[in-house]
């Protein structure tokens, strides 16, 4: 098994992109826990998988979901009546752009 290892510069980057803050102690301790980390992983190389399917579930669970079918509601009128503005069949809002554009 090949040892991964991870250097501190690149734990120091990986913490800045998450906004993290770093002392030099816990530096030198993440950097030798993620190693470990990576070198575990590594471990599973060496498992042979060539003769076993791919796991898509792990159980015999099926989703049984309702056909996708478009059904007028016939609420359409209670909505405008509802509406603080309508006209013409349509909810009217006020704008939102002025016109000069961004």
């Amino acid at each position: 098994m090949a040892e991964t290892a991870i250097t501190r510069d690149e734990v120091a980057h990986v913490a800045g992109l998450a906004k993290l803050a770093f002392n030099d102690a816990e530096l030198d301790q993440f950097t030798t826990q993620l190693s470990d980390i990576l070198n575990i992983f590594d471990t599973l190389s060496e498992v042979d998988t060539d003769n076993v399917d791919p796991t898509y579930s792990v159980t015999e669970t099926v989703n049984h979901l309702r056909d996708d079918v478009a059904d007028n509601w016939g609420q359409k009128q209670e909505l405008l009546d509802n509406a603080p503005l309508a006209a013409a069949g349509l909810i009217k809002v006020p704008a939102i752009l002025d016109g000069e554009g961004e």
